[in-house]
């Protein structure tokens, strides 16, 4: 069995991704990694090429300024790099800057993927997210957080990135078959400092809001407010993956949140509390079918 990675990344030192620590994550179960690094304004490129491995294939990528809008240019780029992916590798394994995998899923993956290896009716595998917010302390826990997503897909099917490179579709706009990883992903796209948050957020917008949108200037005592915007989280109790031991010892911000606080819309009150009682995902978007 073959696997290959692939990700893409832009401005990894100013944002402060963990795009060395999902790179890492991904080392010890694929035969290699496609890295593709959009023109950046700081040292992502000398980053990436820092990572000592020879598995990492790194390609250079200029974004399309004309697709900031709807979030395009990220399935854009997702496209670009799966691209590279050599048409006989068995599963082609896709991470975002921001998500890592932990080192107690790999035997789940590697026999997962195995066991789906040969049914090609299976498009993909889909793998449980768990999202922390504000530090490494706290974990999203209501509707706003999609709950699963496809991270392993076949290469050579025609499957292309979908909307703003979340999930995965086939070349008939048709949702994937999967079925589940019964592994995690650990995403920390809204951990980082304050007032890195607020400053990629703020760029972020402009993924969404076309090229002409001009990224507000962030001054030194402004900070995104994560208390106000934490609908309801849950202190985390387990484990991080290893090799997100280093950044988590030298984070230089205090986050404290309060989980008894809930800040939800009379309907997601509702949807959110029969989901508790029952276990089951009720009217969630799934941008895939399970098998």
């Amino acid at each position: 069995m073959k696997i290959c990675g692939f990700t893409f990344v832009r401005n990894a030192v100013k944002f402060d991704y963990p795009i060395v620590e999902s790179v890492k994550s991904l080392l010890p179960l694929v035969d290699e990694i496609i890295v593709l690094v959009g023109k950046s304004e700081d040292g992502t490129l000398e980053l990436i090429r820092s990572i000592p491995s020879d598995k990492i294939k790194i390609h250079e990528s200029v974004w399309d300024e004309s697709l900031k809008e709807g979030g395009r240019v990220l399935a854009v780029e997702t496209d670009k790099a799966f691209a590279l992916v050599p048409k006989d590798y068995d599963w082609a394994f896709y991470l975002q800057a921001d998500e890592v995998l932990h080192e107690k899923d790999y035997p789940v993956i590697l026999e997962s993927s195995k066991k789906y290896m040969n049914h090609k009716k299976v498009q993909g595998l889909i793998f449980k997210y768990i999202h922390f917010f504000g530090s490494y302390d706290y974990v999203g826990n209501s509707r706003r957080w999609f709950p699963y997503e496809v991270r392993m897909i076949r290469p050579n099917q025609g499957i292309y990135s979908y909307r703003d490179a979340q999930g995965f579709r086939n070349k008939k706009d048709i949702k994937l078959l999967v079925k589940n990883s019964g592994a995690c992903v650990y995403h920390y796209g809204w951990v980082r400092h304050p007032q890195k948050q607020l400053e990629k957020l703020n760029s972020f917008y402009g993924l969404w809001n076309g090229e002409e949108y001009v990224v507000p200037e962030v001054k030194s005592e402004e900070q995104f407010d994560f208390a106000a915007n934490a609908d309801a989280i849950f202190r985390f109790t387990g484990s991080h993956p290893a090799v997100m031991q280093k950044r988590i010892t030298e984070k230089n911000w205090d986050m404290q949140l309060d989980t008894n606080k809930k800040q939800f819309s009379f309907k997601d009150r509702v949807l959110n509390r029969l989901e508790k009682m029952t276990g089951k995902q009720l009217f969630r978007f799934r941008n895939y079918t399970k098998l």
